[in-house]
């Protein structure tokens, strides 16, 4: 990775945030982002798109960033034709590692209201275990309830320990999500 482009990384793990209590728009939201990706990315380069993070389970406080995965078949395709059109309509992009300044890459997407608050995150994957295991995250929490609300106690202690230190609050919810992840793979499969 380049260093404007950790240093890029850097200014925006500082920037400030916060957890809010859940938004019942946030649904909408997604969909009218899902919308507009359709639009903008062709059909025959996009496998699917999901609705991830804390805004996707029903009740769960989050930052108010509708978080998008879109996973692709081709992420250089992505990167060398469509990262160009997306900046166009608003997007900032980065192509950043998916865990500390190393392979694999994947592209991100930043969303911005008027008032320069981040409004959207969309990150641009090919399929992988990663990619999976957000949905498979997320599709817990929602089975579950109790685990989103023992997850949203932790990210308020870690939001009060942290509260300007976005890759430590990130970081520290690892061991809870590694072990939802193993509680939801030995669940019977849901039908």
């Amino acid at each position: 990775m380049d260093r404007k482009t950790q240093e890029r990384i850097k200014a925006l793990m500082r920037e400030k945030f916060a957890v809010v209590p859940y938004d019942e728009n946030w649904p909408a939201r997604y969909a009218e982002e899902e919308l507009r990706l359709k639009r903008l990315l062709p059909r025959h380069l996009v496998q699917r798109i999901t609705h991830i993070g804390s805004t996707a389970v029903p009740g769960l406080s989050g930052k108010s960033i509708i978080d998008v995965q879109v996973e692709v078949t081709d992420l250089e395709v992505v990167r060398e034709e469509y990262a160009p059109q997306l900046e166009a309509e608003g997007y900032e992009y980065i192509w950043r590692p998916s865990i500390g300044e190393s392979a694999p890459f994947y592209a991100w997407f930043i969303r911005r209201g008027s008032d320069g608050q981040r409004t959207h995150h969309v990150h641009v994957v090919q399929p992988d275990k990663a990619s999976a295991d957000r949905i498979i995250f997320r599709n817990y929490l929602r089975r579950h309830p109790e685990e989103a609300k023992a997850y949203e106690a932790l990210k308020l202690e870690l939001l009060r320990r942290y509260p300007k230190n976005r890759a430590a609050y990130t970081m520290n919810k690892g061991e809870f999500v590694a072990d939802v992840l193993v509680k939801a793979r030995r669940e019977k499969p849901q039908k």
